[in-house]
């Protein structure tokens, strides 16, 4: 059911590779509720991925972006200007990757290289896109703006890898930037710590479908999938969340704050 939460608002959605992916769901739901929105991803995922489908489905350009070029983001945001006419109100980070994670090294054994460019693909390149859109003067008044992110960030979980040392730092930009922007122009920063979700990136963790498995068991409401965070997303875009800013969201059905349930230690009995 659509509430026109976003009739007239205009933003940038990053990161939608295929139907799982968060960012594709969270797409939909901003076209349902009466957005007009750009779709991007790096040359590379969109090589690989169906956003043409989604584009046409959302009647949205796609404008690649490599979010560690400086030359791209200020190339994007510059472009989606142009084609809304002006600033926009919402954007949404939906980028992660770790090479180290791809390539099955161990967190003590990190290749740095590869941390380097998983840190600025999913980090920095949150920093990146909020001081290009503040020097092009890219998000209007009380806009929003929301980055995904995991509870790995807090907690060990040590499949994750270096993955979690990139959402670490992406909150702390959050609450930083989220001060600066605030102060300047009333923009909104946050981030969304969601449940384990089946998504091409989350898959790729070692062990994943027996964490998912654990977390529903931990979680009172079970895991909140991707069509659940995309209308969380929409609530933060919209403007009934104006005074929200500089937090990070648990979306994960009260994971973050159970200490054990008792389906885990009927599980752990058997």
């Amino acid at each position: 059911m659509a509430y026109n939460l976003l009739k007239g608002k205009k933003g940038i959605i990053f990161g939608a590779l295929n139907e799982q992916s968060i960012a594709w769901k969270v797409a939909q739901r901003c076209h349902e509720e009466g957005a007009e929105i750009v779709l991007t991803n790096s040359p590379l995922a969109l090589r690989m991925g169906e956003l043409n489908k989604l584009a046409e489905e959302c009647n949205a350009p796609v404008i690649p972006a490599d979010v560690t070029s400086n030359e791209d983001v200020t190339n994007l945001i510059t472009k989606s200007m142009e084609h809304f006419g002006g600033g926009v109100d919402f954007i949404l980070h939906s980028i992660g990757m770790s090479v180290n994670v791809r390539k099955g090294i161990h967190y003590t054994e990190n290749n740095y290289e590869f941390t380097h460019k998983g840190l600025d693909i999913s980090a920095l390149s949150f920093h990146r896109v909020l001081q290009t859109a503040m020097k092009l003067d890219a998000i209007n008044e009380w806009g929003s703006v929301v980055a995904l992110t995991y509870i790995a960030a807090q907690r060990v979980f040590p499949d994750y890898n270096d993955m979690a040392d990139n959402k670490a730092y992406l909150e702390s930009i959050a609450r930083n930037f989220g001060y600066q922007y605030g102060v300047k122009k009333h923009v909104r920063v946050n981030t969304v710590s969601q449940s384990p979700t089946r998504t091409t990136a989350g898959s790729g963790v070692k062990g994943f479908d027996g964490f998912i498995n654990y977390a529903e068991k931990m979680s009172p409401l079970g895991n909140a999938d991707a069509d659940q965070c995309a209308d969380y997303c929409v609530s933060l875009f919209s403007d009934l969340t104006k005074m929200v800013t500089m937090q990070n969201l648990f979306h994960d059905g009260g994971f973050s704050f159970t200490g054990v349930t008792a389906a885990v230690i009927e599980q752990m009995e058997k």
